[in-house]
């Protein structure tokens, strides 16, 4: 039997769906080199109904090795992350994307 695994849950302030997932995507392109973090597996949700969560990614098993690391209900073949830009974009609303150092 293996341990359990635990979650984050890391509140933010960002009251869209597009600025969420522009945050999610920063935090994987800067964060990929921390092993102990599973991004194939990254939700949001909104703050008062945790329980409806939206995939990122798609995360399928990719043959060889790895996953794919495209948005979750992309058209086409599944790919790794590295292979292709993020798709993720603002619109509409106020919210800018999250500085990223």
């Amino acid at each position: 039997m293996t341990a359990p695994r635990w979650v984050i849950h890391l509140p933010t302030t960002l009251t869209s769906l597009d600025g969420a997932l522009i945050l999610a995507n920063a935090l994987r392109d800067s964060l990929s080199h921390v092993t102990a973090i599973d991004f194939g597996e990254t939700t949001l949700s909104e703050e008062d109904s945790q329980f409806v969560r939206t995939r990122v990614w798609c995360d399928a098993r990719l043959d060889g090795a790895g996953r794919c690391g495209r948005r979750d209900g992309h058209a086409g073949s599944c790919r790794p992350a590295d292979e292709e830009p993020p798709q993720i974009t603002a619109t509409g609303g106020t919210e800018e994307a999250p500085p990223v150092d």
